[in-house]
């Protein structure tokens, strides 16, 4: 469990505040606008309406007390900025703060943000390579240029074992969960048998993942 200091609720940030909340962790959420902090009243720990590019609200939030400062402010990039930097400035531990440009989240790293994200970029990019082709189910981006994707079996391992297919050298990816249905079978042997119909969950460089998928 971790104190969570949530700045903006607007769409994202209402996503955010309710997955955390369900992950059972405190959550203080700070908005101008009070009607946007209203439905979230249940789930958090505290609420504040305020303007935080004001150094004084700020402060009187404790940022000290907060394991992780969302900066979720996505209309007004200034004001993004101004309480990112001075969030760092006053000792928060770690800022994260979203951005919709690359040169967005070069100037908030620049200004202290520990971490940015692209919430509408990494939905939109997920989506396609999602649907980029009928037998992708889910897919999971891993720092540098490693993925998991749970793809169909391909038709030429069914009947085949892991070893006999030799996967990790011909293909360059580990077969590291086996979905029937919702049974997941976690750390298959090298003689486990593929058979129709299952998902696999497979990890590798994004390059070998995207032959294996074209392969089929």
């Amino acid at each position: 469990m971790k104190n969570v200091l949530i700045i903006g609720v607007g769409r994202f940030g209402h996503h955010l505040c309710r997955k955390m909340a369900e992950l059972g962790d405190d959550i203080m959420v700070v908005d101008q606008d009070e009607s946007r902090i209203h439905d979230l009243l249940p789930l958090v720990t505290s609420a504040r309406c305020g303007d935080c590019t004001d150094p004084e609200v700020l402060k009187s939030l404790g940022i000290n007390g907060f394991d992780l400062c969302f900066v979720c402010i996505g209309t007004n990039f200034q004001s993004s900025l101004e309480i990112t930097s001075q969030l760092k400035e006053m000792g928060a531990k770690y800022v994260i703060s979203k951005a919709t440009r690359d040169i967005q989240a070069k100037f908030l790293l620049r200004n202290g943000a520990d971490e940015v994200v692209y919430p509408e970029r990494d939905i939109a990019e997920k989506t396609a390579i999602k649907h980029s082709a009928n037998n992708i189910f889910d897919y999971i981006e891993l720092p540098g240029e490693f993925s998991i994707f749970e793809i169909q079996t391909p038709a030429h391992w069914v009947g085949k074992s892991i070893a006999e297919l030799n996967i990790r050298v011909k293909y360059g990816v580990n077969v590291f969960g086996i979905r029937q249905g919702k049974i997941i079978n976690f750390m298959p042997g090298s003689d486990y048998v593929f058979r129709a119909g299952e998902h696999l969950m497979v990890m590798g460089r994004d390059d070998d993942l995207h032959k294996l998928i074209r392969k089929k």
